[in-house]
């Protein structure tokens, strides 16, 4: 099946995301062509639709990062063209991109995040939102994009000053939430299994996109050194997470843990439904964890796809 199956791999794209993205598609173009796969790398412009029209791909692996790959949009196409796709779908993009959506889903279901507050940025020169320490993030970007922590000893002023660099200059809405102290940790779920938890320790700073993405600026510790309970807690949760959103194929749930507070200090973040799958990535270094070499993880993401869209038997 897999030397006659043509993918098509959805790459780059114009989100603050696009170098990222490059790097994920054609680590994943390589892994299929040494399955054997016929593989197409589409560096996704305007004209995405006519090109994807042109070739008839059996599949495309969205290999994209944020807007417009990761909310729905592409898959919003890909659904009218009736083409298969890998990752979660339309309307679980929407949601889980959204951060205070993914809390109206998740929190219901006893789920436990921060509380947050929604704000125009042009307020923060006014007021902080809430007592610091707080958090401000977009409501639509992933990957840590746009994220500050605002601390009593912070440089932006008291309040927030118009020339401070932060995210209220880049977006017009925001998300503000308090600050958790503690330990950041994440666990991915490939189909219906959650892999691991691994801790990230950012080794300045915090865990934003340049930790994120650039080798050597954070350590992965895989598995976690956490205690039993609490890691089988997280794994629970990120799997409950991936069900109740839909998602299929790889999703990653980033938490963060009060370790003084156990249990009751353990908080989901948010939910990528396209994580990254570049060297430094933490759902390919979960799956080979567990087994699952790059290789193996591309095809099993693949053949989902495959399977839920009703393409293989």
């Amino acid at each position: 099946m897999s030397k006659q199956m043509h993918v098509a791999v959805l790459m780059g794209g114009w989100s603050n995301e696009r170098s990222v993205s490059l790097t994920s598609g054609n680590d994943v173009a390589d892994a299929l062509e040494k399955l054997g796969y016929k593989v197409s790398r589409i560096d996704m412009d305007r004209n995405v639709a006519q090109v994807l029209a042109g070739l008839r791909p059996d599949v495309v692996f969205n290999a994209l990062h944020g807007v417009p790959g990761e909310d729905g949009s592409v898959q919003g196409m890909l659904d009218l063209m009736g083409i298969p796709y890998t990752h979660s779908g339309m309307v679980t993009s929407v949601i889980a991109i959204d951060k205070e959506l993914t809390k109206q889903c998740l929190v219901p279901a006893g789920i436990r995040m921060p509380k947050g507050t929604i704000l125009d940025s042009e307020s923060l020169y006014a007021a902080d939102p809430l007592p610091r320490p707080y958090v401000l993030k977009p409501l639509n970007e992933g990957s840590s994009v746009g994220v500050a922590i605002v601390t009593e000893g912070s440089n932006y002023g008291n309040p927030i000053a118009r020339d401070a660099k932060g995210p209220w200059q880049e977006f017009d809405r925001l998300l503000a939430e308090p600050f958790i102290k503690g330990r950041e940790l994440t666990v991915a779920v490939l189909g219906d299994t959650a892999l691991c938890v691994t801790e990230l320790k950012p080794k300045s700073g915090f865990y934003d996109f340049k930790a994120k993405y650039i080798d050597g600026l954070t350590e992965h510790i895989c598995p976690a050194e956490i205690p039993a309970d609490i890691a089988q807690y997280m794994l629970d949760t990120a799997l409950r997470a991936h069900q109740l959103l839909g998602c299929k194929g790889a999703s990653r749930t980033d938490f963060r843990w009060d370790d003084a507070a156990g249990m009751d200090g353990v908080f989901v973040l948010e939910i990528n439904t396209q994580p990254g799958m570049t060297p430094t990535s933490l759902v390919p270094e979960q799956a080979r964890y567990v087994g699952i070499s790059y290789e193996q993880l591309v095809d099993m993401i693949v053949k989902e796809a495959l399977i839920v869209k009703g393409a293989l038997a």
